[in-house]
């Protein structure tokens, strides 16, 4: 059997990781509301959020080939719509299917 880490060594997946998905969920969802009622969880205000964006934003844009993917990914989407556009080909048609 293989378990969720992707191992077949079920000894490597046990306590909170063994458990299917919806009791994970469950139990975080608890935790999340316990410390929201005790007053002790963070909520980020509209500037920490906007900081903490730029600040991602800025440790991906390091990476050149990364970005470069990005951007070669949504050229090409980008010539498909509009070779489906200029050819007034739909979903339905075969000229679609090829994307």
């Amino acid at each position: 059997m293989t378990t969720r880490n992707g191992t077949d060594d079920p000894a490597s997946n046990r306590g909170f990781a063994a458990m299917d998905l919806a009791k994970q969920r469950e139990i975080a969802s608890k935790g999340g509301k316990a410390a929201h009622a005790k007053g002790r969880a963070h909520e980020f205000t509209v500037d920490e959020a906007r900081d903490a964006g730029r600040k991602g934003g800025q440790v991906v844009s390091k990476d050149r080939d990364h970005m470069a993917a990005i951007g070669r990914e949504g050229g090409k989407a980008r010539g498909r719509r509009r070779a489906v556009q200029q050819t007034g080909a739909t979903k339905e048609t075969p000229a679609a299917a090829a994307e």
